[in-house]
């Protein structure tokens, strides 16, 4: 048996397939962790979700933007809906949208497993979380999505406002600035204020900005953390962070880190999409 943890896929069905075959992937033995962002850009999304759908409780998936903004863009008109990209429209006018769609706000923001020391999520963690803290953000958010007024989150959940997480605030604005934490976060100030613009790799960010992983005096955790979202980054082992989101639908490459190894390792599937540049990368 083994666990993978497995970067963005962005609808990127046929590097999926492939990566599968080299993991020699049982569905009766082994398990999968997907850290987010299934959807959008690929071309294949339907696809990816229809694929996860059917692989049962073996499979764990994190939430991520893109994932978030196709819920979001679900509970509009049809005549809306009509002007989204195609890849997204084969998802919200196919025949089983509302299995998928249920299935995908059915996931988490989250995932802990003590017994690996792991926890996955899309993007980041707050510098001063506990692993109680964090938990209990994505909790918050998780009751609120899976509950019968999740519609009110889906409205209300995008903006840069609050920059940052604070215990003190409250209601959507609480619920907002936890899923900016855990979906889009990369770069923030010794304080935890997000910086939205900053989508480089370390290096080319704007002094006094910080890896969400790297901020001094920050909260330190005996978890590890395996994370995608931040294809600039790519592949990345330190500070008790695994980066796998290695920009498979920019022409790079899917990856799958190996959890339950002894020592954790990465495997990578090439992609065969025509490298492009990341100027609208979110």
């Amino acid at each position: 048996m083994a666990t993978w943890a497995i970067g963005d896929l962005q609808g990127c069905y046929d590097e999926l397939a492939r990566l599968l075959d080299r993991l020699k992937y049982d569905p009766a033995a082994d398990c999968l962790w997907f850290c987010g962002d299934l959807v959008n850009r690929g071309g294949q999304s339907l696809q990816v979700l229809r694929l996860l759908r059917t692989l049962g409780a073996q499979t764990v998936v994190t939430l991520g933007n893109h994932d978030l903004s196709l819920l979001a863009i679900a509970e509009r008109t049809p005549a809306e809906q009509e002007k989204v990209n195609p890849e997204l429209r084969s998802v919200l006018f196919a025949s089983d949208r509302d299995e998928l769609l249920g299935w995908l706000r059915a996931q988490k923001l989250l995932h802990h497993d003590p017994a690996l020391n792991f926890l996955m999520v899309h993007a980041g963690l707050a510098p001063r979380w506990t692993l109680a803290q964090a938990q209990r953000a994505a909790r918050e958010v998780e009751q609120q999505l899976h509950g019968g007024d999740y519609r009110r989150l889906l409205r209300g959940m995008f903006g840069n406002k609050p920059e940052l997480w604070s215990g003190r605030l409250r209601g959507l604005e609480r619920q907002r600035a936890s899923i900016n934490v855990l979906t889009r976060m990369r770069y923030c100030d010794v304080r935890g204020r997000i910086a939205f613009a900053e989508k480089g790799k370390p290096g080319t960010q704007k002094p006094g900005q910080y890896p969400w992983f790297e901020v001094p005096g920050m909260t330190r955790r005996e978890v590890r953390v395996v994370c995608g979202h931040w294809s600039t980054l790519g592949r990345f082992c330190g500070l008790g962070v695994y980066a796998i989101d290695t920009g498979c639908v920019w022409g790079g490459a899917l990856t799958a880190l190996r959890l339950d190894a002894e020592d954790p390792y990465f495997v990578s599937e090439k992609s065969t999409r025509q490298p492009r540049g990341e100027k609208d990368m979110d």
